[in-house]
Protein backbone atom coordinates (compact mmCIF):
# COMPACT_ATOMS: atom_id res chain seq x y z
CA UNK A 1 0.00 0.00 0.00
CA UNK A 2 1.31 3.47 -0.95
CA UNK A 3 0.46 6.69 0.67
CA UNK A 4 1.02 9.91 -1.52
CA UNK A 5 0.64 13.34 -0.55
CA UNK A 6 -1.09 15.39 -2.95
CA UNK A 7 -0.08 18.99 -1.98
CA UNK A 8 1.67 20.35 -4.96
CA UNK A 9 -1.15 19.84 -7.17
CA UNK A 10 -3.67 21.37 -4.30
CA UNK A 11 -1.50 23.93 -4.31
CA UNK A 12 -1.53 24.60 -8.47
CA UNK A 13 -5.60 24.39 -8.16
CA UNK A 14 -5.65 26.59 -5.33
CA UNK A 15 -2.89 29.07 -6.93
CA UNK A 16 -1.00 29.09 -3.86
CA UNK A 17 2.75 28.81 -4.09
CA UNK A 18 4.69 26.78 -1.92
CA UNK A 19 6.43 29.95 -0.29
CA UNK A 20 2.70 31.66 0.37
CA UNK A 21 2.07 28.00 2.08
CA UNK A 22 5.19 28.31 4.50
CA UNK A 23 4.27 31.89 5.07
CA UNK A 24 0.87 31.06 6.18
CA UNK A 25 1.49 27.75 7.94
CA UNK A 26 4.79 29.16 9.70
CA UNK A 27 6.43 25.65 8.59
CA UNK A 28 9.47 25.75 6.97
CA UNK A 29 9.86 26.41 3.16
CA UNK A 30 12.22 23.24 3.24
CA UNK A 31 8.78 21.48 4.72
CA UNK A 32 6.62 22.57 2.07
CA UNK A 33 8.96 21.77 -0.48
CA UNK A 34 9.54 18.30 0.68
CA UNK A 35 5.69 17.64 1.39
CA UNK A 36 5.42 18.77 -2.39
CA UNK A 37 8.17 16.18 -3.53
CA UNK A 38 7.25 12.61 -4.99
CA UNK A 39 9.52 11.39 -2.27
CA UNK A 40 7.78 12.01 0.88
CA UNK A 41 8.19 9.43 3.05
CA UNK A 42 7.30 10.57 6.68
CA UNK A 43 5.43 13.69 7.69
CA UNK A 44 4.11 14.53 11.63
CA UNK A 45 0.42 14.36 11.66
CA UNK A 46 0.40 17.78 13.24
CA UNK A 47 1.65 19.19 9.80
CA UNK A 48 -0.87 17.28 7.72
CA UNK A 49 -3.37 19.16 10.03
CA UNK A 50 -2.17 22.22 9.87
CA UNK A 51 -2.08 22.11 5.79
CA UNK A 52 -5.74 21.18 6.17
CA UNK A 53 -6.78 23.38 8.23
CA UNK A 54 -4.68 26.14 6.28
CA UNK A 55 -6.21 25.28 2.95
CA UNK A 56 -9.59 24.72 4.51
CA UNK A 57 -9.26 20.84 2.87
CA UNK A 58 -10.19 17.68 4.95
CA UNK A 59 -7.49 14.87 4.93
CA UNK A 60 -9.09 12.94 1.94
CA UNK A 61 -8.52 15.62 0.03
CA UNK A 62 -4.62 15.96 0.81
CA UNK A 63 -3.42 12.56 0.99
CA UNK A 64 -4.38 9.45 -1.97
CA UNK A 65 -3.77 5.64 -0.81
CA UNK A 66 -3.13 3.03 -3.87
Amino acid sequence: MAIRVKLRQLLEQKRISQRELARMTGLRASTVNHLCSNNVDRVYLETLELVCKTLNISIDKLIEID
